[in-house]
């Protein structure tokens, strides 16, 4: 058991006295280390060898004064020597050893001063002998206090996941799999992490391993299993003559070892992984992170991008911050200086029950945990200044505990990594408050475990696990699964959840958790609940699904991260795009939304006064997919959609070689738009031959082919629909092809572009399905649909392709509240639209996508664009928008009043304006 800090003081002080007067190297050097090892409470002969044998760099053969392999090599010099030149000859020894031995620490002397360097942190101090007690901390890594820095990634983390993935590729290919496998891996991971925190004795578990094991690695399974049956045993309850080395462990408890594993055959090779493995420093582990890399071991494709979607402390911060964090530590900045009210609030820390749902390898829990026990931590600070004395036992006034925690996770091996990760993260603060207040604090054996519960959170009653009176705060990172990607399972799911929600099969996977969640609030109000979702549960057709049905529940949302990508620090980052959803039924009147200038930049708070489910300051309303415009404007539609197998479209060079064969096929080609074709402006041909009369293309034989081939390919689809449209091979599944000059609006586009860029196309141009088209629209339309005012409704409704605005006519366009304008107000916008116009003329060699750039925007387009502003804003009576956050509010409220009137669909729209054509 690692000493207390003021008992390493005094040793390091009582030490540098009676060896203030030590010379010769070879007369009083060995003693002197020994001694030194003492002061840490770590007996040298146990850990670290003198005059270990070495080969140099230069081939010629040395002795190193002092290895603790893997941690720590000594050069010793008699007094006044250069300790420079110790060092050089410290580094000479590198190449002799292995690569799981090498040190992290050099530590040179010559009696009368130290100097320590701290190869991974680039770092060497300086101390004097005498001076040694003041720097006792340097040294940590001896005496088992061993803390790491959060809120950072550590390359270890990867590495350390990469090198149990090759021992669980080994031993799976050996014939070791399932249960017994994972089971293995997550005590293997415990007892490397226990003997770098001093759960363990340090390095014991290695020492064990080589001392006991053979170098064949054919005994090294049975001496796991008599270990981990130790581990599971009180000492009281042990055989007596057990052998010396078992028998030094601790006991564990926590059940982790209860269960009799298969004996798992190792090899040589096997042998030397779990001893590699064991040389990394697993003091740096963090459990937050590490649970979701080590869960990707079981996948060796997943293993290729190792923390490609682990969830980042950072990330995980943002929910709970503002979910449960910053009120805490308000109230604890309100409380600091009244012992009494102190001592209350560390008590209202021991009752807060954490629930996530969907907890996965237990990441937001562990963090969750952490930050609880450093406010905890923060409290004790603030006692402590108050009394005269240090605490008389500190393991006594620890109350927030791993029980606190509840979790489920449908996958087994994850629920097990989660339980364990609580446990380590446990020991880490333990360590923390033993470094604080000078005495060793350490939960051995376990006997409190977090509620970790392996099942279908869709399923089980939450209830079940915790009472909702207990329950402070639900969080969690539920499953990402897009609507049209559900299983059979998850869609069964789906619908028994939402079994009385009209049009529920529109929504994502995550939804299912918001509705439970909003179940278990209505047994208890005061419980906070934060979910990280896909973004599209508060955009288009998703966000009027799912937010009346909980709106009417009393759901309030009362801060939110608006879009921004989930990434990691790792190599293959994800690059998925998501929303952070906090909600409750109590009213309160500071409410926050978190936005972000991009998806990659860090966000900034704006405290609003309602958070709408689109995530926008404005009231609680939600879009219905209508089927026509609720002003009275053209009707919106989308292009061609032909199911041709691609048979029917060419680009150029292919229509000139075509015509090359067949050039009586000319007059049946019609220029091809699709969203791509608008926005970067090449050629797409379209051979459109559904107007063609039949005795001419049967004189075409090239169009002839081209249209068995169509015929075959709709005959070869599982669609039934698609099948009968083989009897019509000329023709496209949907037709829509204007008789006049009609606007054209790419479906997706760049969220970088302040417009999205839309233009007038000839009767000679077919569009694609994948753009909307507006017959009969004039420049007032096309004015209005590019102005900022449309662009700010665009931004706060339309649906998602990551980041990217995807256009839709049921939710953006037929529902956008479009001004009532005078005559001169309506003629204002078309002359300033015909400006546009204008101002893309004077580029004709620039595509759309180029004059829409943001660093590319031409200064006369962008001058256009903003005298367009100010004359729609005009439309609508106002002068100016001090943000777009007030222009999007204005437009709700436009809305509401808008709808409020509006009659039933189907009913017959008066005729539009005439100051609008």
């Amino acid at each position: 058991m690692p000493l207390s800090w003021n008992e390493i003081k005094d040793r390091a002080l009582a030490f540098s006295r009676e060896w203030a007067d030590a010379v010769s190297e070879d007369a009083e050097a060995k003693s002197f280390w020994d001694q030194f090892f003492t002061v840490f409470g770590v007996t040298r002969r146990r850990v670290a060898a003198f005059e270990a044998p070495i080969k140099k760099a230069d081939g010629a053969g040395g002795f190193i004064d002092l290895l603790w392999k893997g941690v720590l090599l000594v050069e010793h010099k008699s007094r006044g020597k250069s300790l420079d030149r110790a060092f050089r000859q410290a580094l000479d020894y590198f190449p002799g050893l292995k690569e799981r031995d090498l040190p992290r620490y050099v530590l040179v002397s010559d009696f009368a001063r130290f100097r320590l360097y701290d190869l991974d942190a680039d770092q060497s101090h300086d101390i004097a002998l005498a001076e040694l007690y003041q720097h006792v901390r340097l040294f940590g890594f001896m005496a088992g206090y061993q803390t790491r820095s959060f809120g950072q990634e550590d390359p270890v983390n990867i590495a350390a996941a990469e090198k149990l993935g090759r021992l669980h590729d080994g031993l799976k290919a050996a014939g070791y799999d399932g249960h017994p496998l994972e089971m293995l891996l997550v005590r293997l991971l415990f007892c490397l992490f226990a003997e770098d925190t001093a759960i363990f004795e340090r390095q014991q578990f290695r020492d064990y391993l080589e001392a006991r094991t053979g170098e064949d690695g054919a005994d090294l399974g049975p001496q796991l299993a008599q270990l981990f049956q130790v581990l599971n045993t009180p000492p009281e309850q042990r055989f007596r003559t057990l052998d010396e080395q078992l028998a030094a462990f601790p006991h564990v408890n926590g059940r982790l070892f209860a269960e009799p594993l298969p004996l798992a055959a190792f090899n040589r090779v096997l042998r030397e992984l779990l001893l590699d493995a064991s040389a990394l420093d697993w003091s740096r582990i963090s459990p937050a992170i590490f649970g979701s890399l080590f869960q990707s071991i079981l996948d060796p494709a997943a293993r290729r991008h190792l923390g490609a979607h682990y969830t980042t402390e950072t990330n995980i911060l943002k929910a709970l911050r503002p979910l449960l964090l910053d009120r805490l530590w308000t109230e604890f900045e309100r409380v600091r200086r009244n012992a009494r009210r102190l001592l209350e609030f560390q008590r209202q820390l021991a009752a807060v029950r954490v629930l996530d749902p969907a907890c996965g390898c237990g990441n937001f829990l562990v963090v969750a945990y952490r930050e609880l026990r450093l406010l905890e931590l923060a409290v004790l600070r603030e006692l402590h200044q108050t009394r005269s004395s240090d605490f008389l036992d500190v393991s006594q006034i620890v109350l927030v505990d791993v029980d606190q925690f509840y979790g489920i996770e449908l996958a087994e091996f994850p629920a097990q990594i989660a339980q364990v990760a609580l446990w380590l993260t446990d020991h880490q603060m333990n360590l923390r408050v033993s470094e604080e207040f000078g005495q060793y604090f350490i939960r051995l054996p376990l006997k409190k475990a977090p509620h970790i519960v392996h099942g279908n959170a869709l399923t089980l009653d939450w209830r079940t696990l915790v009472k909702p009176a207990d329950i402070t705060v639900i969080v969690g990172n539920p499953p990402f699964v897009g609507a049209k990607f559900m299983s059979a399972v998850q869609r069964i799911e789906m619908a028994t959840i939402f079994r009385d929600t009209r049009n529920a099969g529109l929504l994502d996977y995550v939804a299912c958790w918001y509705r439970k969640a909003a179940d278990v609030l209505a047994d208890n109000p005061a419980i906070r609940v934060a979910f990280v979702s896909t973004n599209s549960i508060t955009q288009g057709e998703q966000a009027g699904v799912l937010w009346p049905d909980l709106l009417q529940r009393g759901i309030q949302i009362h801060f939110a991260h608006r879009t921004f990508q989930w990434g990691s620090e790792a190599r293959g980052k994800a690059a998925v795009h998501c929303v952070i959803v906090g909600f409750w039924r109590q009213d309160e009147p500071e409410k926050w939304l978190f936005d972000y200038e991009t998806p990659k930049s860090e966000p900034h708070a704006i405290r609003v006064s309602n958070i709408n489910p689109y995530l926008v300051d404005a009231p609680n309303v939600t879009l219905t997919n209508r089927q026509r415009p609720i002003c009275d404007v053209p009707e919106i539609g989308i292009g061609n959609k032909p199911i041709d197998g691609g048979h029917y479209l060419f680009t150029t060079d292919e229509k000139a070689l075509f015509l090359m064969k067949e050039p009586q096929a000319a007059p049946w080609f019609r220029r091809w738009l699709g969203a791509d074709e608008v926005l970067n402006g090449y050629e797409r041909w379209c051979l459109w031959l559904g107007h063609c009369p039949p005795d001419q293309l049967r004189k075409m034989p090239e169009a002839m082919k081209r249209v068995e081939a169509v015929r075959q390919f709709r005959l070869a689809s599982q669609s039934a629909p698609t099948r009968k449209l083989a009897d019509t091979p000329t023709r496209f599944h949907v037709e829509n092809q204007p008789d006049s000059t009609y606007l054209v609006i790419p479906e997706v586009s760049s969220e970088r572009r302040a417009f999205i860029p839309m233009g007038f196309m000839q009767t000679d141009t077919l569009c694609s399905n994948l753009v909307k088209i507006i017959p009969d629209a004039t420049l007032y339309h096309f004015g209005v649909l590019s102005s900022t005012m449309h662009m700010a409704w665009v931004r706060a409704v339309c649906g998602r392709l990551e980041s990217r605005y995807r256009y839709s006519a049921g939710i953006v366009y037929n529902n956008f509240p479009w001004p009532e304008p005078t005559d001169a107000q309506c003629q204002a916008i078309k002359t300033v639209a015909q400006a546009v116009l204008n101002a893309r003329a004077c580029f004709p060699n620039a595509t759309l996508a180029d004059l829409y750039h943001p660093l590319t925007m031409p200064p006369e387009l962008l001058k256009t664009h903003r005298a367009l502003d100010r004359a729609v804003d005009m439309a609508y009576g106002k002068t100016t928008f001090a943000t777009e956050a007030e222009r999007v509010a204005f437009l709700f409220e436009r809305y509401r009043q808008l709808t409020s009137l509006l009659p039933a669909e189907g009913v017959k729209m008066t005729k539009r304006r005439k100051s609008a054509q």
